[in-house]
C-alpha cells in the first residue's frame, strides 16, 4: 500500500482528529531494519506453538497484506524463523508484525521483507502453550482480518478496516498542514510566529482554561491534535 507519504503518526493524529481512539502496538515493538515503511490489511494468525497458524494466514492473503503474528508477546521462543518469512515474501506479502519474537535475522535482513518484532531469539516454538484457541490480539488490541496495519521506525498502529478511509484523508489533511509549516520554517517564519503562540499567551493569562489544542483548532495549526 502506497502511504503518499503518511507516518505511523499520521495515521495516529488522523485516529484522533476523527474521535477514535488510537490502537498503537507495544511500544517495544521495533522494526528489524530501520527504515522499513509499510502498510496494508491485516492478516492475523495466532501462533500455538507451531506454524501451521501462521502458514494458514499466508495461505488466505492477499498480496500486500501485512502477516499479523500473535504469540502473546512471549520472551521464551521465537515463533518464526527464515522460511517463514521467506514464503510470506514469496506470496507477495508487504510486510510482518510479530507480538512475539523472531529468530534468523541474518537471513531475514537477506530476505528483506519488512519485520516488526519484539526482538529476537535462537530457541523455536516450545511443543508446549498454554493459551487456547482466541481471537488474534496485537498488544491489548483485537485485530480483524483487513484492519489496516501501519509500521514504521515509531512503531505500529492499527485501524478498524471500517475507519480506514475517514483516518486516511485526515491524515493526509494533517501531513499537508504541517509540511507546509515546515516550509515555513525553512523560508524564515518561526513556529511560534504561524502559530501566533504570542496570541494565545496573552489569552491564556487572561482566560487560564483556554487550551493550546483550542487555540490551535481557531488558528488552523497543526502540532497537536
Amino acid at each position: 500500500m502506497d502511504l503518499e507519504g503518511l507516518t505511523s503518526a499520521h495515521i495516529a493524529d488522523g485516529c484522533m482528529r476523527v474521535g477514535l481512539e488510537v490502537r498503537c502496538g507495544p511500544a517495544a515493538l521495533r522494526p528489524l531494519a530501520p527504515g522499513a515503511v509499510f502498510a496494508g490489511p491485516a492478516a492475523p494468525a495466532l501462533h500455538l506453538g507451531s506454524v501451521d497458524r501462521l502458514l494458514e494466514a499466508i495461505d488466505a492473503a492477499a498480496p500486500g497484506d501485512v502477516l499479523l503474528v500473535d504469540d502473546d508477546g512471549r520472551a521464551d521462543e521465537a515463533c518464526l524463523g527464515d522460511l517463514v518469512v521467506l514464503e510470506a515474501a514469496r506470496a507477495g506479502l508487504g510486510g510482518i508484525v510479530v507480538w512475539g519474537l523472531h529468530r534468523d535475522t541474518a537471513d531475514l535482513l537477506a530476505i528483506g521483507l519488512p519485520l516488526h518484532s519484539l526482538g529476537s531469539l535462537p530457541t523455536g516454538p516450545l511443543p508446549q502453550h498454554v493459551h487456547r484457541d482466541r481471537t488474534v490480539h496485537l498488544g491489548e488490541w483485537e485485530v480483524e482480518a483487513g484492519d489496516l496495519v501501519v509500521a514504521d521506525d515509531d512503531g505500529v498502529v492499527l485501524v478498524e478496516a471500517v475507519h480506514a478511509q475517514a483516518v486516511l484523508a485526515a491524515a493526509r489533511s494533517i501531513r499537508d498542514a504541517e509540511q507546509a509549516q515546515a516550509e515555513r520554517m525553512r523560508a524564515g517564519t518561526s513556529l511560534r510566529e504561524q502559530l501566533r503562540f504570542a496570541d494565545y499567551l496573552a489569552r491564556r493569562a487572561t482566560d487560564p482554561t483556554w487550551t493550546f489544542r483550542q487555540h490551535l483548532r481557531e488558528v488552523g495549526g497543526e502540532i497537536e491534535v
